[in-house]
């Protein structure tokens, strides 16, 4: 590990796999998101990768003084779903850049949810960019990338393949985490 970040993951004996695969663009989905710590080892993980990433974090975060540390932490506010809502204000921010991955746990809370939201899904299909598949697994002490998906045609596919990818890991609170029924 050749980062700061890097070293201290090593020293909390976290190993990191998987890569982006050169791609410059993705919504990338974290999970599982069981516990608070969980976006510290996520912003050490990513850093740690290389890429240019921001969090998606929902705007009631964003107040003072909160607001200075989630935007210090890389975190974009987003609003729910009416007016410019987080699928349109991502796609459009992927759209004006050339190299961005926006990190987005999809589901939604760290409680145990079995329905995700599938802001994620639209994001990727409105932005014309793959989904890649970051994890977190604390029985392995591992993150990193498990996968990409390039083909976002039907959502039940894509939620399939994506509850396949997590079946063995393990975040921290287990019982906290949920496939999404489909």
């Amino acid at each position: 590990m050749k980062t700061i970040s890097g070293k201290i993951l090593k020293k909390l004996g976290w190993k990191i796999t998987g890569d982006f695969g050169g791609l410059k663009k993705s919504i990338t989905i974290f999970a599982p998101h069981t516990a608070n710590i969980d976006a510290i080892y996520g912003k050490l993980g990513f850093t740690e990768l290389g890429v240019k990433f921001k969090f998606l974090s929902k705007k009631e975060l964003f107040f003072f003084p909160m607001s200075l540390v989630m935007k210090q932490f890389g975190s974009i506010p987003v609003s729910g779903v009416k007016d410019k809502n987080a699928i349109y204000q991502v796609a459009d921010l992927l759209n004006n850049t050339d190299e961005l991955h926006i990190v987005v746990s999809p589901e939604g809370w760290i409680k145990r949810v079995t329905k995700w939201n599938k802001g994620f899904y639209y994001m990727a299909q409105k932005a014309h960019v793959p989904i890649v598949v970051a994890y977190l697994d604390y029985e392995k002490k591992e993150m990193g990338v498990k996968d990409r998906i390039y083909d976002s045609a039907d959502f039940n596919e894509v939620i399939n393949q994506i509850n396949h990818i997590y079946k063995d890991v393990k975040g921290k609170c287990p019982e906290r985490f949920a496939f999404h029924e489909v």
